[in-house]
């Protein structure tokens, strides 16, 4: 049961889970649900791990180590100082241009999954989470930040270039005439 505690505490991340959330997931009592989340916070103490797991905001969740801290900042420095990467920049246009904009928009406008680089440009403090949008769920708001537009040379996002419409006409093709003949 510990390391399915272990696995549903890692996959909810940030949201952590509450005890009354534990004890209807695996099905067993609160004072059980108490127990269980105890053992494996005694595992991660006793073992010495990288992680440990917190009660903050009326949730556990699983962090980092405060003793680590330094090593943690000077990871994020590091990433700071390399170049962006092509998804990276089709993510800040996307937000620059539809902001606020939510993961899932920008997800639907690449066609492509973009939860892991939005946290890294939130971590560089390119992005950051401005509220949430009021629909089912409410997912997160992003937004850009004045790092950013240092970051680029930029001195505000009304110097950036506009997006033109494309209304292009389309003829109609008849698809049964050929331009060859027989």
């Amino acid at each position: 049961m510990k390391s399915i505690l272990e696995g549903l505490l890692f996959v909810v991340g940030d949201d952590g889970l509450t005890i009354d959330e534990i004890s209807k997931i695996l099905e067993i009592t609160t004072d059980e649900s108490k127990i269980l989340v105890l053992e494996l916070k005694k595992d991660y103490e006793e073992n010495n791990r990288g992680i440990r797991i917190d009660f903050l905001g009326n949730t556990f969740k699983l962090t980092t180590r405060r003793e680590h801290k330094d090593y943690y900042e000077k990871l994020i420095q590091e990433t700071n100082s390399s170049n962006l990467s092509q998804a990276a920049l089709e993510i800040i246009a996307i937000i620059i241009y539809n902001q606020p904009v939510t993961r899932i928009k920008v997800d639907e406008i690449r066609g492509i999954g973009s939860a892991h680089i939005i946290r890294k440009l939130v971590a560089k403090n390119f992005l950051k989470e401005i509220g949430r949008e009021e629909s089912p769920g409410r997912p997160i708001l992003y937004k850009t930040t004045n790092d950013l537009l240092d970051y680029f040379g930029i001195s505000s996002l009304d110097d950036l270039p506009k997006l033109e419409e494309k209304n292009e006409e389309y003829k109609e093709t008849d698809l049964f005439s050929s331009k060859y003949k027989e």
